[in-house]
């Protein structure tokens, strides 16, 4: 199997925070594969996760612990559309404030859990980015996402 050329970054925001934290990623990880791209999840249904490229879903956290509106079809396609989805390869950021400990990063962990179910394999540790504390969250993306590409080329590379 060749490794992957190509990350698509599959972006879910309410208030852009994710999209801007798949920009730092595109700008700071482009030594480091061929093509990335961002999409937004707009208009998206699980056709989208085509075969030989690496995948980070990118998202938010809203309401009580949904995905973002933008993000909705994609994520319920992955319910009311299921297929196996072994060829694809993925990581996850999820975007969350601890101030909500019941909800936190709960928008990227429900993509986890359905993508796993549909035999996607999550390579790596979900990522999840505390909105009360540390760094801005386009720093830590852009750094986990470097650490990230490296093991997830490296893993397909092998396979």
């Amino acid at each position: 199997m060749n490794p992957p050329t190509r990350l698509l970054l599959l972006v879910g925001t309410m208030t852009h925070t994710a999209e801007r934290v798949a920009r730092a990623i595109e700008m700071d990880c482009a030594d480091l594969i061929e093509q990335i791209e961002v999409r937004t999840m707009e208009g998206l249904n699980i056709q989208a996760l085509e075969k030989g490229a690496l995948y980070v879903i990118c998202t938010s956290t809203t309401g009580a612990g949904d995905v973002p509106d933008n993000a909705r079809a994609l994520y319920e396609s992955l319910g009311s559309e299921p297929r196996y989805l072994g060829h694809v390869r993925y990581g996850v950021i999820a975007l969350g404030d601890s101030a909500y400990p019941q909800t936190f990063c709960n928008g990227g962990l429900r993509f986890d859990e359905r993508l796993a179910d549909l035999g996607a394999v999550r390579i790596g540790e979900v990522f999840c980015h505390d909105a009360s504390e540390g760094p801005e969250a386009e720093v830590a993306g852009a750094a986990w996402c470097r650490k990230w590409l490296a093991q997830a080329l490296q893993a397909t590379a092998a396979a």
